[in-house]
């Protein structure tokens, strides 16, 4: 399979799949509160998707091979779960932390981006949970300040990867951010870990999810009996922030931002941050 690159008209349409999927989130936030369950919070999503964005949610019955149809509209995954948790009717307590990750699919283009959610406010989350989840933050964007045509997937990697491991965690390496557009999953792979200068070099048009998996302990996964949800191998937090990006002819294009959506860290400097306008 080969990287698509996206003309005017398609570069069009990720801007408002990437927005709505944003907007979902900004929506989500004041819902997710002590005491919700995720059951609930993925049937408020799926009732937003469709009924005012009159958009689909691409996790509903999603299939990659090998794989059960995942039976929910977003994945929710809290404490020590990684990523592709199933909502479910247990209620969330204060103090937890909880990775909300949507992708809707408007006119045919995906829009995918996750937040991170500290239950009952940071006030309520742990001094280390509150610091897992700035640095994955920032990690993140350690991995989208790169992006610019010329640029190698490799140098992203690397660029996540010696923040986040320099700041005493760890990098989940089995799963990554991915090529999007007409399809959920495109090429190529964006690895949060790498050795610069390697892999594919980047041009205008690409369009990839940067969406680090942190963890506080060591990078080692499983995958529960559900076969979808990971969770670390020594139960310990996890956190994961996500944005769709475009490579521009100058550098990048954040298309998952929204009135709602949390600001760059200081780092990222006003000349390359792209308006949510």
């Amino acid at each position: 399979m080969s990287i698509t690159y996206k003309d005017e008209a398609g570069i069009a349409g990720m801007r408002v799949a990437g927005k709505l999927a944003s907007e979902l989130l900004d929506y989500l936030t004041p819902h997710v509160v002590p005491g919700v369950t995720t059951d609930a919070l993925d049937k408020l999503a799926h009732d937003y998707i469709v009924n005012v964005q009159g958009a689909i949610p691409a996790p509903l019955n999603y299939a990659p091979s090998g794989y059960i149809p995942y039976p929910k509209s977003i994945c929710t995954s809290i404490n020590h779960q990684v990523c592709h948790g199933i909502p479910n009717e247990k209620a969330l307590k204060k103090g937890d932390i909880l990775n909300v990750d949507v992708t809707v699919i408007k006119d045919g283009w995906h829009g995918d981006t996750s937040r991170m959610f500290m239950i009952g406010g940071e006030r309520a989350a742990s001094i280390a949970a509150k610091r897992l989840c700035a640095i994955t933050y920032d990690a993140m964007w350690k991995g989208i300040v790169m992006v610019k045509p010329g640029v190698r997937l490799g140098d992203i990697g690397h660029a996540i990867q010696v923040f986040a491991e320099g700041s005493g965690f760890s990098v989940v390496r089995e799963f990554c951010g991915h090529g999007i557009g007409q399809k959920f999953h495109e090429e190529p792979q964006v690895l949060h870990y790498g050795k610069p200068g390697t892999l594919e070099e980047l041009k205008a048009g690409m369009t990839f999810t940067i969406e680090p998996m942190i963890n506080a302990g060591k990078r080692d996964i499983k995958e529960l009996g559900d076969g979808w949800t990971i969770v670390t191998k020594d139960r310990s937090l996890s956190a994961q922030w996500e944005h769709t990006i475009l490579v521009t002819e100058t550098g990048y294009e954040v298309l998952t931002l929204s009135a709602g959506s949390p600001p760059p860290p200081a780092f990222v400097t006003p000349a390359v941050t792209p308006t949510a306008a």
